[in-house]
């Protein structure tokens, strides 16, 4: 029977976690979990086997890993290893339910089992998954889950793809979503949602993994899916490690109960994730069938949707909306960008030790020399300082002047990263830079390890989903621009997509060569974001050589140099300023703001530098 044909009418039930119940019913195995497709089919067979008896009546194939990044282009291995897998998923099915065309056979949906691409592009992706989608479509396979999604990197072109091969393959796409709603990369699932119901080639959206029963259907108590085939396969509640070994050790029964009531929702396909052994998807088959809810299928007819649900989101959009409108009130710095008044930030490195007296007396010199913000590092060369995102609070309290703490994604997890915003938020601080964040020195990586969870796009992405949904007061975000690139094309491609993203505006790398002046004018021209030009005085011709050799982003033109060979530290000071100040009036047609950087903590050099900048540029 058409697979469509059937959920008319009828939910369908998924096996469970294939990798976690294979891991615990046959731990003498060495090899992974697929390539016992090759070594010891006998052993997914019994497992496939179990999960029907069950009550199943959609099995998922043993091939999550496989795909071609993975094999290191092993093409006949991954080939070998999936057209196993498939036999296996179909004699498994034949020997427990029958055929259709038998009497008081059963029908059993074989599917294509599709597990994310980790660290592609979206080309790279797309070209990964499509390898991967024409084995199972060689073996005759007309169903696809690709699950355990963070993004949708890759996903609505290979969908395409595959619709284009065999326009009647059904495609759901499920993603690993959070108890607060966002996947890993910090993507909201709401607006993932969305993009997947617009697209024309995917069949049915869905939830799995990350989220126990319970999470998940407080998740799926806030969306909308009226208007789509839905899918939830959460874990057996959350893990416990004891030695070397995880386990999941949940109730089956409260799995199930919660499942019904995601079926009560409108979710028509209904599965395990890690952790659900066979129990599990019995309970939840018994629970459905004696559930006349639980029966009702829910498709394009707006038919058991949740009206509570619907009108929480409305109100969420609302309250997104009259955020943005209300935004120039609570922050000044926007406030004097888009009033087109030309801003001077500073940056102001925080202490490396627990006194931050010298910081704050600095910060206060700064401020009364004319400086609009703050802008604060966060751990600058990947070396531990007071959190940028404290001092941001401090300032802000301590000398009510705007801050921009510098947040990195090199030390924190989406959940430290929403927790620190949450926090900067109820403090009044109404800006961020989102950056990368220079990696850990290589000597120390075996005692410091760096979480780079996300890139500064993604971060940024992350940002303006909590700004959209969850702060009632948003940020506005701010991300770098090295105006120092070799290749400034790329630069600018990243910005571009960086303002897609939700950034508004950009802190150049420091302008000392007139490459990097030209590459600010190529900026001017191809970016909307308001620009703050970068400036970071020159103290001494060992410094400026420094600079050259050990800092990555910033080139120092060698006429600049020269011109502090044999100076003075006063003579050089002189020059500091002198020169910051003409850079100042170089860059002015072509920048919304000045981003002076402190060197070694000279707050009296960038002090000087901000009077000349008033006097000559802005007032």
């Amino acid at each position: 029977m058409d697979i469509k044909e059937y959920i008319k009418n009828n939910k369908i039930i998924f096996d469970g976690g294939m990798g976690t119940y294979f891991a615990e019913k046959f731990r003498d195995y060495s090899g992974t979990c697929e390539y016992a497709n090759l070594d010891h089919p006998e052993y997914i067979e019994e497992i496939h086997r179990e999960y029907l008896r069950a009550g199943c009546n959609a099995v998922k194939t043993n091939t999550f890993s496989s795909n071609p990044v993975n094999y290191a282009e092993d093409n006949k291995r991954l080939q070998d290893i999936i057209n196993a897998a498939c036999d296996i998923a179909k004699s498994a099915a034949a020997s427990v339910c029958g055929s259709e065309e038998q009497e008081n056979g059963r029908q059993a949906f074989i599917f294509a089992d599709i597990g994310p691409i980790i660290g592609a592009d979206r080309e790279q992706a797309s070209i990964a998954y499509r390898r991967t989608a024409d084995i199972f479509l060689l073996n005759d396979i007309g169903n696809f889950l690709f699950e355990t999604n963070s993004s949708d990197t890759g996903i609505l072109e290979t969908a395409e793809y595959i619709k284009s091969k065999r326009a009647d393959v059904f495609i759901i796409v499920s993603f690993a979503v959070q108890p607060d709603g966002y996947t890993r990369e910090g993507l909201y699932f709401a607006d993932v949602l969305k993009r997947m119901k617009e697209s024309r080639y995917i069949d049915a959206v869905g939830m799995n993994c990350v989220c126990g029963a319970f999470h998940m259907n407080r998740v799926l108590s806030v969306i909308d899916i009226s208007d789509i085939y839905f899918s939830v396969m959460p874990n057996a509640g959350y893990p416990r490690v004891v030695g070397s070994r995880t386990f999941y050790d949940s109730d089956p029964e409260f799995f199930a109960e919660q499942m019904v009531r995601m079926a009560e929702q409108g979710a028509v396909f209904l599965g395990g994730c890690c952790g659900t052994r066979p129990n599990y998807i019995r309970e939840l088959a018994e629970k459905i069938s004696g559930n006349d809810a639980g029966k009702k299928v829910v498709y394009r007819s707006g038919e058991g949707y949740n009206a509570d649900a619907g009108q929480r989101e409305k109100e969420v959009a609302a309250q997104a909306d009259g955020v943005k409108e209300s935004l120039s009130e609570d922050n000044r710095l926007w406030n004097k960008l888009s009033a087109g008044k030309k801003v001077i930030a500073v940056e102001l490195d925080p202490p490396r030790q627990a006194d931050g007296t010298k910081f704050m007396s600095g910060a206060w010199s700064l401020k009364a020399a004319g400086a609009d913000a703050i802008t604060i590092a966060d751990c600058a060369t990947a070396r531990a300082s007071i959190d940028s995102s404290i001092m941001a609070c401090k300032l802000r309290r301590e000398l009510d002047i705007d801050t921009v703490p510098h947040m990195t994604c090199r030390d924190r997890n989406l959940n430290a990263t929403k927790a620190l915003l949450l926090g900067l938020s109820m403090e009044g601080v109404r800006n961020v830079l989102t950056v990368t964040g220079d990696p850990v020195p290589s000597a120390e990586r075996n005692e410091v390890k760096s979480v780079y969870q996300f890139n500064s796009r993604m971060l940024a992405g992350f940002v303006k989903s909590l700004n959209e949904n969850e702060i009632e007061k948003p940020f506005r975000i701010y991300g770098a621009l090295n105006v120092n690139a070799a290749k400034f094309e790329y630069q600018l491609k990243f910005a571009k997509e960086k303002e897609e993203n939700g950034i508004s505006g950009f802190l150049t790398q420091p302008i000392l060569t007139e490459a990097a002046l030209e590459n600010l004018k190529t900026a001017r021209r191809s970016v909307n974001g308001k620009i703050l030009g970068g400036i970071i005085p020159v103290v001494s011709s060992r410094n400026a050589r420094f600079m050259n050799s050990e800092i990555s982003g910033i080139t120092v033109d060698e006429k600049i140099v020269e011109l502090y060979e044999g100076k003075s530290r006063d003579e050089c000071t002189e020059l500091a300023v002198n020169i910051s100040t003409k850079i100042a009036r170089l860059i002015a047609p072509y920048v919304d703001g000045y981003y002076l950087i402190t060197p070694f903590s000279r707050t009296d050099i960038i002090s000087q530098i901000i009077k000349n900048i008033r006097q000559e540029l802005i007032d």
